[in-house]
């Protein structure tokens, strides 16, 4: 375990969970549009950052990705959006489902409690200072991430574009949760949108650009430091 580079990303995590969960779920609960809108960008610019990792875009491929998109589409269309006053297992499995984002390239644990309907009770569970709650969900992401992380691994060694065809359907069809006009208070059939639509698609076009750019940088960043990297090998 690389205790330097797990340690300081846990940290990171836990900060910025203490500190922006308020005003996020203030904002999920006031302005439920506009969220929707950056939520739905930020899938947009994480589908696209899959997409380019996929490097066999074959029949084969495509035919996992549509066959995964249309099946999490459907399945969505079942549930009935965020679970209303979830039980401790639920919040067991949320963060043992959720913590496998860390080691998924092009999706986050945000993305996955959304898809779930477990965003906003965890949420409310940080800023409400349940620590039952809190502990259950951080038990679950002990377990998921020591359970999980060898097979998504071993996954991703053995079939990587199968599995990135998979997860780029998977974020694909979970957009239906995400549509900021959904038909009805928390459901998922899609309505056409109305009202105020320049703030939430201006939100979308923001999310997207903000993943797209991080993502360039990283790549930047890595491919300086393996250029510094083969230089110092050259030399010696």
């Amino acid at each position: 375990v690389d205790w330097r580079f797990l340690v300081p990303l846990l940290v990171g995590i836990a900060a910025a969970v203490v500190s922006l969960s308020h005003l996020i779920e203030h904002l999920l609960e006031t302005q439920p549009v506009p969220m929707a809108g950056l939520f739905f960008g930020l899938v947009i610019g994480s589908l696209v950052v899959a997409w380019r990792l996929i490097g066999r875009r074959d029949p084969a491929r495509l035919a996992v990705l549509v066959a995964v998109a249309a099946a999490t589409f459907w399945l969505l269309g079942l549930s009935a959006g965020t679970v209303a006053d979830p039980a401790m297992w639920a919040f067991f499995g949320a963060g043992a489902v959720a913590i496998c984002a860390m080691i998924l390239p092009g999706i986050s644990g945000s993305f996955l409690l959304l898809m779930m309907g477990m965003y906003a009770p965890v949420l409310g569970a940080v800023n409400d200072r349940r620590r039952l709650a809190v502990a259950v969900f951080l038990a679950g992401a002990v377990l998921g991430l020591a359970s999980f992380s060898t097979l998504l691994h071993m996954l991703l060694d053995r079939y990587h574009d199968t599995v990135m065809a998979a997860l780029v359907g998977l974020m694909a069809g979970s957009l239906r949760v995400l549509w900021p006009w959904p038909d009805g208070a928390g459901g998922t059939d899609l309505a056409t949108p109305d009202g105020d639509l320049l703030v939430p698609l201006l939100l979308a076009a923001v999310g997207a650009a903000v993943v797209l750019i991080v993502t360039r940088r990283e790549e930047v960043i890595a491919s300086d430091v393996e250029e510094a990297g083969e230089a110092a090998e050259s030399v010696s």
